[in-house]
């Protein structure tokens, strides 16, 4: 006994004497002109080649030997920030860094390490610039979040005004967006042509389509992380913009100086009232419209405690007269609070509600009149901590509960409609999860990053579950019982998922590197819709007794490299993705307004795997990049293709993006995009025969066949006059072209009797746009 106390004494002593030789430098990295947070800011002790990046929120912690250093402190965009510093004990140091105003002449700074595309850890993810998104581009003058995402390799649009991504093989649903950790469930605006995000409120947007840290859960292919601007807390501004469709107006700045910020930001289209000002007669009695407002306020209560509260919301309306109204919109809302443990602890903790909903009706007492609703409601509650132990390991934790509620539809009938009003059975769930992460350096060559997610998920009443005759098989005329369960009763065994992560770089030379990655996603909430991308009227469901979650298991290694002094960044990936409980329909499946959805679902597998190819140059007066992708998905589901696979409705073969910046001067910058894409899979009928005067066709198999190719070319010109630097108002003026050769991009193909020849069936092709669509854009800021 006295031996093994010896001994604990002993180990703790050495423990001590070890940290009592170590020190910690910590603080926050801001902008020094709105003091917003930065994220991702690489702090780096050349001579001991190692350092760490600060967190989402700014923060950073570096434990070292006692002793003297030069820490560099760099961001894109941003001057690096070079302290000398005689580390002797724990010392809080924040960090201002200037924003880079070099000419355009001479090298441009990027302000991120010129290496950090091989030396990072992460792969498979893109942060990207809000600068850029705005530089390029745009369909009718609206700058779009989504829209520069899909110009990345291995992310794919949904089509011609579609919202909808399609990540590595993957549909619109298995995306992870979130907007200041809300979740955000529909993300479209009129029908796809525009997204929820105002790029005037956004600060960060960072992509991940594969090495997903751990703290991310309950998608199978991507999360899509974009924060808000914390707003200015030195000193008012704002910025503004009116076009062609929309105008958009940010007020941003301190309510206590250094202390205390808020941001507002708000946008709305007009076509609907312009166009009546201008009498064209169709829009007379019909309205077209959407807005966004977002709100954020930060309080720095003291140098350890910080608390931000931000919320979004956003509808469509859209009326037809008096014979039809829809709208939809969601409303997200957060309240976050950083504190500081010492000098290496930080935590956040946050509480989230998200709630999407749609509405879909005739007004009026006419016999037709009715209205439709539905809404998928989430409150969350989420603790995470980052623990910087050294400067060679950096670790994540944390918690997640989640309580879903969803309507799939209720319907309202006035007393002469001939529609029955009808409530779908709501469903419940609770959905939590506990993770950890480690980034450790392994030598100056090698890093890992390792964590795993354990999540687990709860089906629970108010609600109800049919007994089917075959319950591998359901079918709504073999139902042979029910049970009814009372609030928050649990419905059935829960699922309990381990997520295992893990991902590696290592060093192969001065400008080079190989990474690795594998990641279990499991996802427990499905989108139930039979078109190719969402649209405001899809069902949100979740995993229940008949509808298993979609488990993805993906691997990918890439390699690379950057060239002529770190100006090209370079770099080419593999991924193989396997799939299980993938859903899809049955041949002529009714989804609309089913009590027994379960019914018309099918069950399978399925795998994708591709190449993609990056070329980027983000130096001097041409920047842009080069993207490829080569893809396969597919898909193998009993019931269907009798059996056989065949290609999911999200493969795409081939995918290529080109975009250009050219700063011609101080006031001139021009950009271009040119994209293309393999057409979308398609099931067409091959033959057709007559059966007591009705015409029946007889569909080949399951998408075996394609929509034409996707091509496209886009042009913008930004003028900013000469610029005063003493005044304080600044404009600019963007001119776009959508569209620059006028392609007729097929959205569909659907098939008719020839008006000649009856007897002939024809394909004919649908466009939503086959023009060029011009915009101006005339910007404020202040």
């Amino acid at each position: 006994m006295m031996k093994h106390t010896f001994l604990v004494l002993f180990l703790l002593a050495l423990f001590l004497k070890v940290y009592s030789q170590t020190s910690t430098v910590s603080g926050y990295i801001k902008d020094a002109g709105s003091g917003e947070a930065l994220i991702g800011v690489n702090c780096y002790i050349p001579q001991l080649q190692t350092g760490v990046t600060s967190n989402q929120y700014g923060f950073y912690s570096l434990t070292l030997p006692d002793g003297t250093y030069k820490i560099d402190f760099s961001y894109m965009g941003y001057q690096t920030h070079t302290v000398q510093l005689e580390l002797q004990k724990d010392q809080v140091l924040n960090i201002s860094l200037e924003e880079d105003v070099q000419s355009l002449n001479e090298v441009i700074v990027s302000g991120i390490r010129k290496d950090r595309n091989v030396e990072s850890t992460e792969m498979s993810r893109e942060k990207i610039p809000v600068k850029l998104v705005k530089k390029l581009p745009s369909f009718m003058g609206e700058v779009d979040v989504l829209k520069t995402i899909t110009l990345l390799p291995g992310i794919q649009n949904g089509g011609e005004g579609s919202s909808g991504l399609y990540v590595r093989g993957g549909g619109p649903d298995e995306n992870l967006l979130i907007l200041d950790e809300a979740p955000v469930y529909n993300a479209s605006h009129l029908m796809g042509f525009f997204s929820v995000f105002n790029s005037d409120a956004i600060k960060d947007i960072e992509v991940y389509k594969g090495g997903i840290p751990a703290q991310y859960g309950g998608k199978a292919s991507s999360v899509i992380d974009i924060r808000m601007k914390d707003g200015h807390i030195n000193e008012f501004h704002g910025q503004g913009g009116i076009g062609n469709i929309s105008s958009r107006l940010t007020l941003e700045g301190p309510i206590i100086k250094d202390k205390w910020s808020f941001i507002v930001s708000g946008r709305r289209t007009y076509a609907d009232v312009v166009g009546r000002m201008m009498g064209i007669e169709e829009l007379k009695d019909n309205q077209l419209y959407f807005y966004d407002l977002n709100l954020k306020t930060n309080i720095w209560f003291s140098d350890k405690d910080r608390l931000f509260i931000s919320a979004y919301t956003g509808d469509d309306y859209f009326k037809l007269g008096e014979s039809l109204y829809m709208n939809w919109g969601n409303l997200t809302t957060t309240v976050r609070w950083n504190h500081i443990f010492g000098s290496r602890l930080f935590s956040n903790t946050s509480f989230i509600y998200s709630n999407y909903g749609y509405n879909l009706g005739v007004p009026g007492t006419s016999a037709d009149q009715f209205d439709w609703n539905s809404q998928i409601e989430d409150i969350n509650f989420k603790e995470d901590f980052t623990w910087f132990l050294d400067s060679n390991n950096k670790m994540n934790f944390g918690i997640n509960i989640i309580k879903h509620h969803f309507e799939p539809g209720n319907i309202d009938a006035g007393e002469n409609s001939f529609f029955e009003p009808l409530k779908l059975t709501n469903y419940n769930a609770l959905d939590g999860a506990v993770y950890v992460s480690n980034e450790q350096k392994i030598g100056p060559l090698f890093t890992v990053k390792y964590g795993m997610r354990l999540s687990v998920f709860q089906q629970i009443g108010e609600g109800k579950v049919r007994e089917y005759q075959k319950p591998e098989a359901p079918d709504d005329d073999e139902v042979i019982s029910e049970t009814s369960y009372g609030k928050w009763e649990k419905m059935g065994s829960p699922y309990v998922h381990f997520e295992p992560r893990v991902s590696f770089k290592l060093t192969t030379g001065s400008t080079s590197s190989v990474k690795g990655s594998y990641n279990r996603m499991v996802q427990n909430l499905h989108l139930i819709s039979n078109t190719n991308s969402p649209t405001p009227l899809d069902i949100w469901l979740p995993t229940s007794k008949y509808i298993k979650p979609l488990i993805s298991d993906q691997v990918a290694i890439g390699y690379f490299r950057n060239f002529a002094d770190n100006a090209f960044e370079t770099s080419l990936e593999v991924y193989y993705k396997d799939v299980k409980n993938v859903l899809d329909y049955k041949d002529g499946a009714e989804l609309f307004l089913n009590e027994d959805l379960e019914t018309e679902l099918l069950t399978g597998s399925g795998y994708a795997y591709g190449m993609e190819f990056l070329v980027k140059k983000q130096e001097g007066k041409i920047t842009g990049w080069l993207g490829y992708t080569l893809a396969k998905s597919m898909r193998k589901v009993p019931g269907i293709n009798d059996g056989r696979e065949y290609p999911s409705t999200y493969d795409r073969t081939h995918d290529i993006s080109l975009v250009l910046n050219y700063e011609l001067n101080r006031q001139v910058s021009l950009a271009a995009n040119w994209v293309f894409s393999t057409g979308n899979p398609v099931t067409y009928p091959v033959a057709k025969y007559d059966v007591q005067g009705n015409t029946l066709f007889y569909y080949s198999e399951r998408n075996g066949h394609r929509i034409p190719d996707y091509h496209r070319l886009d042009f913008s010109l930004t003028y900013n006059p000469k610029k005063n630097e003493s005044r304080k108002v600044k404009r600019s003026l963007n001119v776009s072209l959508y569209n620059v050769y006028a392609r007729r991009n097929a959205y569909s193909i659907y098939f008719r009797q020839n008006e000649d020849n009856p007897s002939l069936t024809e394909g004919t092709r649908l466009s939503i746009i086959g023009t060029i669509i011009p915009a101006i854009t005339y910007n404020i800021t202040f």
